[in-house]
């Protein structure tokens, strides 16, 4: 089933000479069919290039869904026109009255900042607030997730020693969880950060359930008890080429930078690097999708309660 998102969004184009099924709003206008309604927060610079990597895994699914592009109200992207943003983009100002099946917050590069440093943590934390009771579940990636964690949890992250960069393996801790049926007992997934989250405080926590882990990464995937809120480090939504995007961008601005972990064959830049995580990504976003929102939210999206929040927040 196709993933509904604007007529003129570059990634409607992009994604149709992939094969990728997605329908139009004026073909989708057609048909009377409930679509689940999944906002997107982007917090990534590159927003088009975002759009259609999430998009791509979003509409891989046997289930009609309908998009809504989210964006900060208080901070203003640098790298995407702001025309761009008006004509595809709300803010939580222009939805909070509205209710959604999920919610994907994807990461941001500010993660060596303490969170409460990030220009938008306030709007951050009201959006995380308002998820609760208007989206049934939320999918965290990578800084989000940590902001997520700490936010709702308490658990902090540390620096590293060396950015975590590369392709990594990654080891399910309970293959009988819904979110991991069809997964290898090992997967891989890209990741690009300075920071791990505090791995002694997320065992620690009894609200919270481990799915993987590695020994180089630390906690890779990770949900709530209830499920209403899913937690991945890495990025699984990204391109074959993205991670040498990253790293060309920095040798060619002198800053250190060590080649992908376990990306290019034979550590040789020169070479194209092979695309090794994607069947877990699209088994990722299907099985959240179906299992802990298609499934769970109720067909009418009103019945959607705000959640007594009697925690003191960070």
């Amino acid at each position: 089933m196709p993933v509904k998102i604007p007529d003129a969004l570059p990634a409607t184009r992009i994604l149709t000479e992939e094969n990728i099924f997605v329908m139009t709003e004026k073909r989708s206008a057609s048909q009377d069919i409930r679509a689940l309604k999944i906002a997107i927060l982007n917090l990534m610079p590159t927003k088009e290039k975002t759009e259609t990597q999430l998009l791509r895994l979003i509409g891989n699914t046997p289930l009609q869904v309908e998009i809504t592009l989210l964006r900060t109200g208080t901070y203003s992207s640098q790298n995407t026109d702001e025309g761009y943003l008006r004509m595809f983009y709300r803010t939580l100002e222009d939805v909070q009255d509205e209710y959604f099946d999920g919610l994907i917050i994807t990461g941001a590069p500010v993660e060596k900042l303490d969170f409460t440093d990030v220009l938008y943590w306030d709007e951050l934390k009201r959006v995380m607030d308002w998820a609760d009771g208007h989206a049934f579940s939320t999918l965290y990636i990578c800084w989000a997730a940590q902001a997520g964690l700490y936010y709702h949890y308490g658990i902090d992250k540390h620096p590293l020693s060396q950015k975590l960069f590369g392709v990594f393996d990654c080891q399910l801790t309970d293959r009988r969880d819904k979110l991991l049926r069809g997964f290898d007992d090992t997967f891989t997934v890209p990741m690009s950060r300075h920071t791990q989250v505090d791995e002694e405080a997320l065992r620690n926590c009894p609200e919270l359930v481990i799915l993987a882990t590695s020994p180089e990464t630390g906690m890779a995937l990770a949900r709530s008890a209830d499920g209403r809120r899913v937690f991945a480090t890495g990025h699984s939504e990204y391109d074959r080429d993205t991670l040498a995007r990253e790293y060309f961008r920095d040798v060619s601005k002198g800053l250190p930078i060590q080649v992908p972990h376990n990306y290019f064959p034979g550590d040789d830049p020169e070479r194209s690097p092979n695309l090794r995580w994607h069947s877990h990504a699209n088994l990722l976003f299907a099985n959240w999708l179906n299992y802990f929102v298609y499934q769970e939210t109720p067909f009418e999206l009103t019945q959607l309660a705000e959640p007594k929040r009697e925690e003191q927040k960070p």
